[in-house]
């Protein structure tokens, strides 16, 4: 029976805040509508890996993770995951599920056959990549960038493409070999009659027409002439499939700067693919316009709705700045495959994270905390039928000690038991971690004190508002009840005469303060609003920004236009408004 399914490629520019977006891992795979979906930039490490992280209802997952720590790249760096819709994962003949899996593609990840490698194989060298050292091997595949699955009729690839930076050799010979490794691998599976598709994210813009502001010179890079010299109109045998249905579409991106907030003008590049080689699933591989891109490929195109910006944002120079923009930097790619034939029945690949240990462990994690919660609930109701009086003994953290020992917590005062438990557990924990553990006996015995304290300091008050007023003496001035008839009034005239002048003095001190605080607000205003600098194009304030990359320039403060960065030709867009913050060494760039 042939069936119909689609891929989609997604760099998630880190899972977790994704799965967040969305709400959950099921419903950010949902919204994605796909047989086979291929996550790239997990930013996930091996002890991430819990079951809300990789497990889904329906789904077959696999992952890479970064495994180095090299500068800058250690756990939690890059990293891919594939996800495979499927209606089961043992005995099926869905093409969705695999029936291999392998992390990297050198073939000598540990893992490769599962999350434990077997104690009675060796790991040994991928076929076609004999020519390079086992440390070279290891180094690339070190980083989480690839993950192999094996559906019978096509192996897919999904990738995280290195990025290089111009003057970065160390990164640019690291980029050129894991290309050319890959290109190795690719060339001695379609040498065995296998047909390939790669997708993911391979940071490289193949044309000037994936580009924005592609320069004359934009194709001569060589990592572009190394994609484009693999496509089938330049005598190679890769289809490049969004181009091949689209290939005069213009302004067809996937990917965005976030800092300078591109999306609003649509300025960026095209570096998430879907690539196809091999046969047709006919037979008629040596017939002149059969193979498998042209045959069982559909439709390819860019899922533009998953784009953080929408029509009605609010533009970046009228307070959009401030406003969160939610989702990945990237957008979606998906392929629509037609009459792809079922496969021979198998189960899942042992590299599932089925397997893995720690997401297996979750389940047991799940029924000890329904346990933990039984054991809660069963406390509270111990704690409504039993005599209340203070328990004197140690309350420990551990858990065993907490259920045994809950029963014993009593409340002074009214408030009930069931109300007071989480109380304490509350402030049980705020004291974790401070060296050592109260009782609760001394924990009562603070509260007494404190109470103790606050109803003297009531009493005290109490005690002083009780004082009659005319027995208070102002200044050495006899007090009203030791004096009678006219001289009695002239006194209390007087000392209202006195409460009067202190209250009138004590006005005029408060509204000068407040007269000076404002001129001091009002200076302080004017001299920002004097250091800030406008820029050329719109005469609308800067936005400071810092050097972060490493360089003589490190940390130096500079200025630029507020607006989005966008098409020269379109004044509405970023004016390309440049200025050191030092004034000796200024630099400015106009339009």
């Amino acid at each position: 029976m042939k069936k119909g399914m689609k891929i989609v490629t997604y760099n998630v520019n880190g899972l977790r805040p994704r799965i967040q977006q969305y709400g959950s891992l099921p419903k950010l795979l949902d919204s994605l509508d796909a047989d086979i979906i291929c996550f790239q930039e997990t930013k996930l490490s091996k002890h991430d890996l819990r079951a809300d992280l990789v497990r889904a209802e329906g789904y077959e997952s696999f992952f890479s993770c970064t495994r180095t720590s090299d500068r800058g790249r250690s756990a939690g760096y890059s990293g891919v995951a594939t996800f495979c819709r499927v209606k089961s994962a043992f005995l099926s003949n869905e093409v969705a599920l695999p029936i291999a899996a392998e992390e990297g593609f050198t073939g000598l990840l540990g893992t490769s056959n599962g999350y434990e490698s077997r104690k009675d194989e060796c790991p040994s060298i991928a076929e076609g990549l004999e020519c390079f050292s086992r440390d070279e091997l290891l180094k690339v595949d070190s980083e989480g960038r690839c993950l192999i699955t094996d559906h019978g009729h096509f192996v897919l690839f999904n990738i995280y493409g290195p990025r290089a930076v111009q003057d970065d050799s160390e990164r640019i010979q690291f980029k050129l070999t894991f290309f050319k490794m890959l290109e190795r691998r690719w060339e001695c599976l379609l040498h065995q009659g296998r047909r390939i598709i790669i997708v993911g994210d391979l940071n490289i813009a193949p044309a000037a027409i994936d580009r924005c502001d592609a320069e004359p010179d934009f194709e001569k890079n060589e990592f572009r002439k190394w994609f484009r010299s693999l496509l089938l109109q330049n005598g190679g045998r890769l289809l490049d499939v969004f181009r091949a249905k689209h290939p005069d579409r213009k302004g067809a991106y996937t990917c965005w700067s976030q800092s300078t907030g591109a999306e609003e003008f649509n300025f960026g590049s095209r570096i998430d693919h879907i690539l196809s080689a091999g046969s047709c699933l006919h037979g008629e591989e040596n017939q002149e316009g059969h193979d498998f891109g042209t045959c069982h490929v559909a439709e390819c195109d860019i899922l533009m709705q998953f784009q953080r910006w929408k029509p009605g944002n609010t533009p970046r120079w009228k307070g959009g700045r401030s406003i969160k923009l939610e989702g990945s930097d990237h957008v979606p790619v998906y392929t629509s495959l037609v009459e792809i034939p079922e496969v021979l029945e198998h189960s899942t690949p042992s590299l599932s994270t089925r397997y893995h240990p720690q997401v297996c462990g979750s389940q047991q994690t799940l029924v000890s905390m329904f346990a933990r919660r039984q054991s809660i609930e069963q406390v509270i109701s111990e704690e409504r039928i039993s005599p209340l009086f203070p328990s004197h003994e140690k309350f420990t953290s551990t858990p065993e000690n907490y259920d045994s020992k809950a029963s014993q917590i009593r409340v002074l005062g009214s408030r009930s038991n069931a109300n007071i438990l989480p109380s304490i557990v509350a402030k049980k924990k705020s004291r974790h971690g401070q060296g050592s553990q109260l009782t609760l006996n001394s924990f009562f015995q603070k509260c007494t004190r404190s109470e103790t304290s606050d109803s003297s300091s009531a009493d005290l008050k109490i005690c002083q508002t009780d004082i009659s007023y005319s027995q208070i003496d102002l200044n050495g001035v006899p007090s009203a009840d030791d004096e009678s008839g006219p001289s009695k009034d002239c006194r209390l005239n007087a000392i209202d005469n006195i409460q009067n002048e202190g209250q009138l003095d004590a006005c005029d001190s408060d509204k000068e303060k407040r007269k000076v605080a404002l001129q001091e607000w009002q200076r302080i205003q004017q001299l920002m609003q004097n250091s800030v600098l406008l820029c050329k194009g719109h005469r609308e304030p800067c936005v400071p920004r810092i050097v972060k990359k490493a360089g003589p320039n490190l940390g130096r403060r500079f200025y630029v236009c507020a607006r989005a960065q966008g098409p020269a030709s379109n004044p509405e867009a970023n004016c390309g408004y440049f200025k050191w913050a030092a004034a000796s060494k200024c630099k400015e760039k106009g339009k």
